[in-house]
């Protein structure tokens, strides 16, 4: 990995902010591959005011919006258009399997690659674990839409 992903190179390249961005590093990046990242799961994140409050749960389609803004890192990267304007939405998820609950206290690792790349569209799979072990799989499709 050429270039450190913290969480200031991340929101440079992405447009999402708290509460909503759900990567805080990158800990691996090989563009046109793989991309591995991290979400630090605290008791502070607005969804386990009520999700569940006497059983905190994150939300599993957050599990996959981590996932998709993982890949929307990948995608932006192996495209070299990082501190872009671009915006990259979603266009469909496939195989989406919750597997074990993400709480509050869990580092969780998404892991994604890419399947199939276009000049403005990407097929991506991905993983999301905590300690090593899985909690949520997913394919995702996703496309360059607009400026940001």
């Amino acid at each position: 990995m050429e270039t450190e992903y913290d969480i200031q190179k991340i929101m440079e390249a992405i447009p999402h902010r708290y509460p909503f961005l759900l990567v805080d590093r990158v800990l691996e990046l090989v563009p046109g591959e793989r991309i591995v990242a991290l979400k630090n799961v605290t008791i502070n994140e607005p969804f386990f005011q009520g999700h569940f409050p006497a059983n905190p749960i994150m939300p599993g389609v957050l599990i996959v919006e981590a996932m998709a803004q993982t890949g929307g890192l990948l995608f932006l990267v192996t495209q070299k258009q990082e501190e872009n304007d671009v915006i990259f939405y979603f266009m469909g998820m496939d195989k989406v399997r919750f597997r074990k609950p993400v709480i509050p206290g869990d580092q969780l690792i998404m892991e994604v690659r890419l399947i199939n790349l276009r000049s403005k569209a990407a097929k991506m799979s991905g993983t999301a674990t905590v300690d090593q072990k899985l909690v949520a799989e997913a394919e995702f499709m996703a496309t360059i839409g607009g400026k940001k």
